[in-house]
């Protein structure tokens, strides 16, 4: 049986991408083990996955004074050795790495030993946790094909960013179940995040009257955004929805969205015809903008800077998006990220098989 390490931590979303490649590398016959830090999050969500989970010591790099910047390189020096410990007991044919800092000592360790390694990246540009791992991996992936000018040229791939499987799951009968909709009409899905995007509850709720004439609507407001006077045929309201959410992509036939990487490698896994309205750069580091630009590019979706959003623009941008829904969808089914689980499957079963 091949054998293969997944790594990578910190956050959620170092973990995710691993949770929705674990299936495929299953059905291909891959033995798992995952290793992550002593304490990070991706202990907890990768062992009630059922995955077998080993630890190293870790650190942080930072670019600000802080006294762990002196003591954390040892932890980093401590974690390539336990790492090239378990590498040795273990013996796996390949290492998938999803970045975040745990990553690094279990890459570099890796390297010393000469097992192939590939490592991801989901943002535009990487992180210095991946930048480390640079020299070590084999093959370095990306979700977005203007990150390949920060990558070294003869190991950089576009290979977009896995999404779970059962997203794909879902059915238009369990989705018109579960929001009573008849389904006589068009759905539009409008996700504004967990916490919701005022301006966009704002908009979209000012002009319900025109849409309902035309559309089905689901709205994830966020969470104490749920406004019940609003309640009507054809309009219903979340503030999250988590099981269900597979059947209410599989009822929409357009999507408004922010533009967290995670988000819109959903839509374009699921060929969802979408309008972005990414997070301004007032409010974040303008990573939604550089992706919802690339997307755009593409020809993946349509966007909207939060800033330039009006009700009447709002639903000229809806309409033009639902006239135009065939030409999106067949962009996002012709692109180099339609099938990112496949895709990095197979270039692990190469590297596992001595591939370069």
């Amino acid at each position: 049986m091949k054998k293969i390490v997944l790594t990578g931590g910190g956050t959620a979303g170092h973990v995710t991408p691993h949770l929705a490649l674990i299936p495929e590398l299953t059905r291909r016959g891959y033995e798992i083990l995952y290793i992550g830090s002593h304490d990070g999050i991706e202990k907890e969500l990768v062992e009630k996955a059922g995955i077998r989970y080993r630890s190293v010591s870790s650190g942080k790099f930072r670019r600000y004074f802080d006294w762990k910047n002196f003591t954390d390189p040892f932890r980093v020096l401590k974690g390539i050795g336990e790492a090239k410990k378990i590498l040795k007991e273990e013996k796996p044919d390949v290492i998938f790495s999803k970045g975040g800092f745990v990553a690094v000592p279990v890459v570099t360790a890796a390297g010393r030993l000469k097992i192939p390694t590939a490592i991801h990246e989901s943002d535009m540009t990487p992180g210095l946790a991946n930048r480390l791992c640079f020299g070590p991996a084999s093959r370095i992936l990306c979700s977005f094909p203007e990150t390949l000018s920060h990558l070294p040229a003869e190991k950089g791939l576009v290979s977009g960013c896995p999404i779970r499987a059962e997203l794909k799951e879902g059915t238009r009968e369990a989705g018109l179940a579960f929001t009573g909709f008849s389904g006589a009409k068009p759905v539009l899905l409008a996700v504004g995040g967990s916490l919701g995007s005022v301006k966009l509850n704002e908009c979209l709720r000012a002009v319900l009257p025109e849409l309902l004439q035309e559309f089905d609507v689901v709205h994830l407001c966020g969470k104490g955004h749920v406004e019940t006077a609003l309640s009507q045929p054809g309009y219903v309201q979340y503030e999250y929805v988590s099981d269900e959410m597979k059947d209410l992509f599989a009822l929409a036939d357009l999507v408004i969205s922010r533009a967290g990487a995670n988000a819109i490698c959903e839509l374009l896994a699921l060929r969802k015809p979408n309008l972005l309205i990414p997070l301004s750069a007032a409010a974040s580091r303008g990573d939604q903008l550089l992706n919802a630009a690339s997307f755009e590019k593409q020809g993946y979706s349509m966007v909207m800077e939060e800033e330039a959003v009006t009700e009447e623009g709002l639903l000229s941008a809806l309409r033009d998006l639902y006239r135009r829904r065939g030409e999106y969808a067949a962009a996002m089914a012709a692109g180099p990220q339609a099938d990112p689980v496949a895709f990095i499957c197979d270039l692990l079963d190469e590297l596992a098989a001595g591939g370069n």
